[in-house]
């Protein structure tokens, strides 16, 4: 029965800036994984994923993944997300001094000048990619059910856009461009935005995803697992398979005591931002691999790279630097979370676990033509 009921297949990307990167490499080979195990050349990642969550510029690359124009092809391939952030990030962060990676991992914007720049040019980068023949496209406009979180500073607290409640009623449908604008709205890099529902009636003064959750793979579990109307059969973790992307860690040195002691409340803005967001990806990552059990490894991959290349990359201003080790990275083993067991190094690496789960998904979409159970059961715009 467990079979006839199949398994909900789930994406969620981090945040994480220009480290995203390494998602956008990682979604490039599983694309590319899955047109060899169909036998599709045309196959795209939307295809064979049922939910897709993303947070900050994992966001953006939820939107571009599954947002299209005639609802039935995506405006995007996997292999231009990364593309488009390293071609696009250069006129995010083309003021202020130091390195590009410098700017935004330590949030140098250059002041007010700097946080205007960085707006206005991340506006243009968001207008130009979700703007098609003079409309914008909005939540309706993609093909599966996503999910986008930000933070309302009007509310203090999480604001999640989703396809399944704009399906629902207009107060909940944004404009894709402006959603991936609240999304990656980083304090410090760039301005935060006040953003309304395609009829109006809706508001949200909006900051960083990240500050709500940097991590959105349990947000993605859940909202299946709730959602009854298109995900009618699912009944735990144990019908799902989920493939959850962070970006890299960068380990810059440690830091000793004689270090720190000197360091005033500015000088731990950022360090302090830094390690909560990871550790929270972190904590999010060991929960939901606790949530799985048993089925951990045959149901869950996690995706999280670490580097001690950090100082090197800052100062690349052309981010090959940055490529390049995204590349090494995704040749490394994988690091997994263990039940009650912390981290530990896998037997495969990362871009072996990206192949046997674009299997999985494969072999899962093929078996659904022959079960008497729909595994899902969307729900369809009205035009």
């Amino acid at each position: 029965m467990n079979d006839q009921r199949g398994k909900v297949c789930v994406l969620s990307i981090d945040g994480g800036g220009m480290r995203c990167i390494l998602a956008g490499k990682a979604l490039a080979h599983l694309e590319n994984a899955l047109k060899e195990k169909s036998g599709d050349p045309d196959a795209r990642i939307v295809n064979y994923i049922d939910v897709a969550a993303g947070t900050g510029v994992g966001g953006v690359f939820t939107a571009m993944l599954f947002g299209s124009e005639n609802k039935t092809v995506p405006i995007f391939k996997a292999e231009d997300t990364w593309r488009f952030l390293v071609k696009e990030g250069k006129r995010w962060y083309n003021g202020g001094g130091g390195g590009l990676l410098t700017r935004i991992f330590r949030g140098r914007g250059g002041g007010g000048g700097g946080l205007r720049h960085a707006t206005v040019a991340f506006e243009k980068s968001m207008k130009e990619a979700f703007v098609v023949n003079g409309r914008s496209l909005t939540l309706k406009d993609t093909l599966k059910p996503v999910l986008i979180p930000c933070y309302d500073l009007a509310s203090s607290g999480p604001f999640v856009f989703s396809r399944a409640d704009a399906l629902e009623t207009d107060r909940f449908d944004f404009r894709l461009w402006e959603i991936c604008r609240a999304t990656s709205a980083e304090p410090e890099v760039f301005k935060p935005v006040l953003i309304k529902s395609v009829d109006g009636k809706t508001r949200c003064i909006a900051v960083d995803g990240g500050l709500a959750m940097c991590n959105p793979t349990a947000a993605a579990i859940t909202h299946v697992l709730h959602n009854k109307h298109e995900f009618p059969h699912t009944r735990g973790v144990e019908d799902l398979l989920v493939l959850s992307l962070g970006s890299f860690q960068p380990l810059e040195g440690k830091l000793d005591y004689e270090q720190v002691k000197r360091w005033k409340a500015r000088g731990w803005t950022r360090p302090m931002a830094r390690i909560s967001g990871d550790c929270l990806g972190d904590m999010v990552d060991d929960a939901v691999a606790m949530s799985f059990g048993q089925n951990r490894c045959s149901n869950y991959v996690r995706i999280q790279v670490y580097s001690n290349k950090g100082p090197n990359v800052d100062a690349d201003p052309s981010v090959s630097n940055l490529i390049e080790i995204a590349n090494e990275m995704l040749k490394q083993k994988n690091v997994e979370s263990v039940m009650f067991g912390g981290k530990k190094i896998g037997d495969h690496t990362n871009f072996e676990k990206l192949e046997w789960f674009a299997g999985e998904l494969v072999s899962e979409h093929r078996r659904r033509s022959g079960r008497f159970v729909p595994t899902i059961a969307f729900k369809q715009t009205t035009t």
